[in-house]
C-alpha cells in the first residue's frame, strides 16, 4: 500500500500513441509495452525506468476532448480512500470529473481537479507489499512535481490539508510571486506557484529524470517536441528545461549536469 499522498503514478493523454511511444522512448530512455489488459477496452502502454513501470499511455478519450483538455500528463496521488477522498475534494471546493470506479487487478480512481483548476487523479491500489519512492536521481523517474495554480498559496493549503503535504521553504521569484517548495517526510517533493497570465489553464507538470540536459535538449529536438523554456540552473545546481512533445503535451526534463 503507497503511503498517503504520493504521486504513485503518471499518465500520458495523447492523440496519436505510436508517436508518443516513439518519442518518450528516445527522450526520457523508457521502454514500452501494452499492457496486456483484456478487461479494458481501449489500448493502454506501460512506460518502465529502471525496476518496472511508472508511468501510462492512453488515447485522449472523446469527453476530454468536448471539455477542451488539450494532450497532457497527469499524475495520481495516493489515498487510503477513493470515495472519501473525492467527497472531500468536492466539499472543499474542487470537482469529480470522473466519479470513482475500479481498475481491474490495479485499484480504484476517481479524476478530479482541486478548487483552483489543476486536474490530477487520486488512486487507491489494490493491497500490495514493497512501494517506496524512487531514488531523486533515479534515471527515467520524476525528480520533481510543479503545479502552475490559479492561486498558488490557497493550492498549497489544499494540498497539504488533503494530503499530508508539508511545508519546506519559500523562494522569492519576483513578479513571478512565491514558489512555495513542499516536502512529504524529510524530502522535498515539488513546487506550488500561480500560474503566469498567459498561461490559459492552471496544471501540474512533471520533471523527468536524464543524465545531462543539453543531450537531452537534442533528443526533443530530434524526435519532433519542442524546448519553451530553459535550459536554466535552478537552485542546488540542477538544469532544467520545459518542452512540448510533438502532439502537444506539455512536459519538464531535470538533470544534474549541463
Amino acid at each position: 500500500m503507497a503511503a498517503k499522498g504520493y504521486f504513485v503514478w503518471y499518465e500520458l493523454m495523447t492523440t496519436d500513441m505510436a508517436a508518443g511511444e516513439a518519442f518518450y522512448r528516445k527522450v526520457v530512455g523508457w521502454d514500452a509495452k501494452d499492457a496486456g489488459m483484456p478487461d479494458i477496452e481501449m489500448a493502454y502502454t506501460l512506460f518502465s525506468a529502471g525496476a518496472g513501470p511508472i508511468a501510462g499511455m492512453m488515447i485522449l478519450p472523446d469527453e476530454a476532448k468536448a471539455m477542451g483538455t488539450p494532450p497532457c500528463w497527469t499524475g495520481y496521488i495516493s489515498v487510503p480512500n477513493v470515495d472519501e477522498a473525492a467527497k472531500t475534494i468536492a466539499a472543499k471546493g474542487g470537482k469529480v470529473y470522473r466519479e470513482p470506479g475500479d481498475i481491474p487487478g490495479v485499484g480504484r480512481f476517481a479524476v478530479v481537479a482541486d478548487p483552483y483548476g489543476a486536474a490530477f487523479c487520486i488512486f487507491t491500489p489494490l493491497p500490495s507489499e514493497g512501494w517506496e519512492p524512487s531514488e531523486p536521481n533515479a534515471p527515467g523517474y520524476v525528480g520533481w512535481h510543479e503545479l502552475y495554480s490559479g492561486d498558488g498559496p490557497k493550492a498549497f493549503d489544499f494540498y497539504c490539508d488533503m494530503f499530508g503535504w508539508e511545508s519546506s521553504s519559500d523562494f522569492d521569484m519576483g513578479p513571478m510571486g512565491t514558489y512555495k517548495i513542499f516536502k512529504i517526510g524529510d524530502r522535498d517533493f515539488g513546487g506550488i506557484m500561480t500560474k503566469p497570465a498567459e498561461m490559459q489553464m492552471a496544471a501540474w507538470n512533471f520533471y523527468f529524470n536524464v543524465s545531462a540536459i543539453d543531450a537531452a535538449i537534442g533528443r526533443v529536438n530530434e524526435a519532433g517536441g519542442k524546448v519553451v523554456n530553459g535550459p536554466m540552473e535552478v537552485p542546488g545546481g540542477s538544469w532544467i528545461v520545459q518542452c512540448t512533445d510533438p502532439q502537444g503535451a506539455f512536459f519538464s526534463l531535470v538533470a544534474p549536469a549541463r
